[in-house]
């Protein structure tokens, strides 16, 4: 598959009489983005607001980010499966609002969401204080259950996504990057004497809120299966869940996959990027050893010298990172690792819930539990005591002066398990 991105810079957004991207400014209309994503019975209210970088402004509980994208040629559009068909993605041409962002807050769906701050102290961790928020506050009717809850916003996100990104479609794009990848054995014959190279890309999938999409359908139904990388960028890999906030994969970050891109550029200079196996994060045993099994072996079957995996989460997934570790090892083909660490307060815990001697190359995206005081904001958009309840606070986390004190867990993506972040490491 071969894909152009059409990336058209955005440098600012504000509200406005017509949608469109003029002179780098997204403009919005508001009224004609609220009949696009009004409708669902199960919310009580929708508004919207703007959140830019260095402002003193606080986003929380975080949903979602997404990022606005429009497909111009070549088959289907975005979010196939949710606002598009499932006809396959990843082919022809898609521009991309680079610098606008989707951001989704309200009442909070479930305890393991996060915090985005524009300025200060917690801006340092986040990538999405330098994006230009569109940000959505969802308000739900009394009594919706959870997980209506959270597919509800979900929908209304996607919707919004979509229509800003419509206002790129007829515009000249600042940049055109173009990534493809051929059919296997032609991908293999165009560089033989690069070693060969696959992402296993771990998508979260252990419970309910706990969810990640692919086509439209729930990760947890799916068996491992081989992706061209191009069609994440499309939105065919989309979040669902309520995982901890600073490892969690937003829809922004899988359409613009650091591993995945990290890869393409190196592609035929180092290494031969045959594409992606996405497989899920299971709670039972079974589920593990099924997806672990069949995973090692459609690596195995394209002939992989070697592979990079990611989690997403901690704790029980961390088996299932290291399932796949062993099992892809025992067939030869040599493993990196990437994920974050759960090590304690003073970092001297144990990183991982499990470990193996297999896993000799680990790439950390930091620790979760280091503490931060993130100071007080001008402006709140959603509900700034759920600062309280979240993962990574505690109950006292929201002091009387305003001022959080919590772990960097609440911050949206500051231990990304893809890379995702700004957090890194130097010796002494």
């Amino acid at each position: 598959m071969r894909l152009e991105l059409g990336k058209i810079n955005i440098k600012d957004i504000q509200f406005g009489a017509e949608t469109k991207v003029e002179n780098g400014v997204l403009y919005v209309n508001k009224e004609e983005l609220l009949a696009t994503v009004s409708g669902d019975e199960r919310l009580a209210s929708i508004d919207f607001d703007i959140a830019k970088p260095g402002e003193e402004t606080r986003i929380i509980p975080v949903k979602d980010v997404i990022e606005p994208r429009v497909k111009v040629e070549g088959k289907g559009g975005i979010f196939p499966g949710f606002i598009s068909k499932v006809d396959m993605v990843g082919e022809g041409r898609t521009h991309v609002l680079k610098g606008a962002a989707v951001v989704t807050t309200g009442k909070i769906v479930g305890f393991q969401e996060g915090i985005i701050d524009m300025s200060g102290e917690g801006a340092k961790y986040t990538p999405f204080s330098k994006t230009n928020n569109l940000v959505i506050i969802c308000e739900p009717k009394a009594g919706v259950k959870q997980h209506e809850h959270e597919e509800a916003v979900r929908m209304v996100g996607f919707k919004a996504a979509t229509y800003l990104g419509e206002a790129g479609r007829n515009v000249e794009p600042d940049e055109v990057k173009v990534y493809e990848t051929l059919p296997l054995l032609k991908q293999v014959e165009q560089y033989p004497n690069l070693p060969k190279v696959v992402y296993v890309y771990m998508l979260q999938t252990q419970g309910l809120l706990h969810d990640t999409y692919v086509y439209g359908v729930d990760a947890k139904k799916i068996i491992p299966t081989f992706l061209y990388p191009t069609e994440v960028f499309d939105g065919a890999v989309v979040s669902g869940n309520c995982v901890s906030a600073c490892d969690k994969n937003p829809s922004y970050v899988h359409m613009n996959h650091p591993v995945i891109e990290d890869l393409y550029e190196r592609h035929g200079k180092d290494y031969n990027f045959l594409g992606c196996v996405i497989t899920n994060e299971n709670v039972y045993l079974a589920d593990k050893e099924r997806s672990s099994n069949m995973t090692a072996k459609l690596v195995e079957y394209v002939g992989a010298d070697a592979v990079i995996i990611s989690e997403e989460g901690f704790g029980n997934p961390d088996a299932d990172l290291v399932m796949n570790c062993n099992k892809i090892t025992d067939k030869g083909i040599k493993t990196v690792l990437i994920t974050d660490e759960y090590a304690g307060q003073d970092g001297a815990s144990q990183s991982l819930a499990d470990s193996t001697p297999k896993g000799d190359a680990v790439v950390t995206g930091g620790n979760a539990n280091e503490v931060v005081i993130l100071p007080v904001m001008k402006k709140v958009i959603g509900h700034v005591e759920a600062a309280d309840i979240i993962a990574g606070g505690h109950v006292g986390s929201l002091r009387e002066d305003g001022t959080i004190e919590a772990e960097i867990q609440v911050i949206t993506g500051a231990t990304s398990e893809v890379g995702f972040n700004y957090l890194s490491a130097k010796g002494f």
